[in-house]
C-alpha cells in the first residue's frame, strides 16, 4: 500500500499494535529532550557554566551507548515486548530523578537514566516497529518507527518549553506530566503481542560487543558516517542552540526556545516522509548534501547572528538528516535479517556518538574560543564530513554495487 492510499479498515485494525509501539517510542524519546529548554533555568540554579550543558548532556549520549554497546542484542533474546517495558520502566524512573532533583548530582543521574531507556530503546522499539507492521507494509513501517523517534524527540522540548514558560512548577511539572505518559504508554505496550518467536528468559541475556552480519558490512560503513553527521546537527540544536538563542539572539522564552529544536526535527520528520517515495540509494546521498547545506547555514547564522537563517539551517538540515535515518533504517534493516535489533542498536550507537563527542567538542572549545567560533569549527568539519559521504555515494561504483536495490526500488 502506497503512502497516499487510505487503509482498509481491516488494515486500520492489523496497524494499531505497530501504532501503539510507536507511540510508546515517542514517548520515551519525548523524555530524552524534555529538559533542553531548561538548562538555562538549572544554570540560574545552580551556577553551573555552559561546558557543564553540554557534559551533562553528554551523560545522556554515554548512557545511550553503553547499552547499544553491551546489551545491542538484548530485545534479539528476550523479546521485543519485554525490552522495551524494561526501556519505559527506566524511563519513568528518569522522570522520577527530575521530579527529586535538588542540584547537579541528580541532574546527572536522571540523564543517564534516560540515556539507558534510550538505547534500549532505539533498537528494538524501531524493530519492534517494523515487526507489528501490516503484511506489505515495510517502507510505511520504516517511515513511522524513524518519525515516532524524531517526533519525540522535537515535541520534547515544546513540552519542556510550554509548561515551563506558562504553568507553576517550571522544574518539576514537566517531568511529572511525562512520567505520567509513560505510564500510560507502559500499559498499552503490555498488551501488544511478542514478535520474537524464539524469546528466551532474562537469565539468557549476556553482554555482547555490536557485531554486523556479512549481509550489512558495505552497507553499514557510508550509512552509519552519515547517521552520524545527521545525529551531530540534532545533537548540535539540542544541546547548545538554546545558549545561543538566548545571549546571541535574545530569544528568552522558553516555549520560543523549544519551538525553534522543534523546527530541527520537525525538518527530519519531513524529510523522512519524502523519503518514502524515493530509493534508499537515491536519498542516503541527497541527504548528506542537504546536511552540508544545513551546516553551512548554522556557520552563516554564527557569523551574522539571524533568526531567520537558524531556522532555515533547522529545517534544511533537518530534512537532510531524515533521509539519512529513513535510508540507512530501510536498507540496513532489509538485509538484517533475524539479527534486526542487533544491526540497528549498532547503527544507533554510532549515530549516538554524533550526538554527543561533536557537542562536547564544542563545549571544550566554547570556553576558550567563545560559542560562534567554536560552532564555526563544528559545522566545518561535519560539512566536510557529509560532503565525502556524498560524493562516495554517488560514484558509479556505488551507485551499481546494489542492483538487488534498485530491482526492489523499482518495483515499488
Amino acid at each position: 500500500m502506497s503512502v497516499a492510499q487510505q487503509p482498509s479498515d481491516s488494515e486500520t485494525r492489523s496497524s494499531w499494535p505497530m501504532a501503539a509501539a510507536a507511540g510508546a517510542f515517542a514517548v520515551v524519546m519525548v523524555g530524552t529532550t524534555l529538559p533542553t529548554p531548561l538548562y538555562g533555568l538549572y544554570r540560574q540554579a545552580w551556577g553551573f557554566s555552559e561546558l557543564t550543558v553540554t557534559v551533562v548532556f553528554a551523560v545522556y549520549a554515554l548512557g545511550v551507548m553503553t547499552v547499544l554497546t553491551f546489551l545491542g542484542d538484548l530485545s534479539d533474546v528476550v523479546g521485543r515486548r519485554r525490552a522495551t517495558l524494561l526501556g519505559l520502566s527506566l524511563a519513568a524512573v528518569s522522570s522520577a530523578i527530575f521530579l527529586a532533583a535538588d542540584g547537579l548530582p541528580m541532574l546527572m543521574a536522571g540523564r543517564l537514566c534516560s540515556g539507558f531507556s534510550a538505547g534500549l530503546f532505539t533498537g528494538a522499539a524501531t524493530a519492534y516497529v517494523l515487526e507489528l507492521a501490516p503484511p506489505g507494509a515495510h517502507d510505511r513501517a520504516a517511515f513511522v518507527a524513524t518519525a515516532a523517534n524524531m517526533g519525540g524527540l522535537g515535541l520534547g522540548p515544546v513540552l519542556g518549553g510550554l509548561l515551563a514558560q506558562y504553568a507553576p512548577w517550571p522544574l518539576r511539572l514537566p517531568y511529572l506530566v511525562h512520567l505520567l505518559l509513560t505510564l500510560a504508554a507502559t500499559a498499552v505496550t503490555w498488551r501488544l503481542p511478542e514478535t520474537v518467536t524464539e524469546a528466551k528468559p532474562w537469565r539468557a541475556s549476556h553482554v555482547r560487543f555490536p557485531a554486523l552480519p556479512r549481509s550489512v558490512r558495505a552497507r553499514f560503513v557510508p550509512a552509519g558516517l552519515a547517521g552520524f553527521v545527521g545525529f551531530s546537527l540534532l545533537g548540535l540544536f539540542t544541546s547548545v542552540t538554546p545558549e545561543f538563542l538566548s545571549h546571541g539572539l535574545g530569544v528568552t522564552n522558553l516555549a520560543a526556545i523549544g519551538g525553534v529544536v522543534l523546527t530541527a526535527f520537525a525538518g527530519s520528520t519531513a524529510g523522512q516522509f519524502l523519503a518514502v517515495r524515493f530509493s534508499p540509494e537515491r536519498t542516503l546521498p541527497l541527504g548528506c548534501f542537504l546536511l552540508l547545506i544545513g551546516f553551512g547555514l548554522v556557520a552563516v547564522t554564527l557569523t551574522w547572528r539571524s533568526l531567520t537563517v537558524l531556522l532555515l539551517a533547522a529545517l534544511v538540515g533537518g530534512a537532510g538528516q531524515g533521509f539519512v535515518l529513513r535510508s540507512s533504517v530501510a536498507q540496513l534493516s532489509s538485509q538484517a535479517g533475524a539479527a534486526k535489533g542487533q544491526v540497528l542498536s549498532a547503527f544507533f550507537l554510532v549515530a549516538y556518538a554524533g550526538i554527543s563527542l561533536p557537542v562536547v567538542g564544542v563545549g571544550l572549545l566554547a570556553s576558550a574560543l567563545g560559542l560562534p567560533t567554536a560552532g564555526r569549527i563544528l559545522a566545518a568539519v561535519m560539512g566536510a564530513l557529509s560532503l565525502i559521504v556524498g560524493l562516495h555515494l554517488r560514484t558509479p561504483a556505488r551507485a551499481g554495487a546494489s542492483p538487488e536495490a534498485s530491482d526492489r526500488a523499482g518495483a515499488d
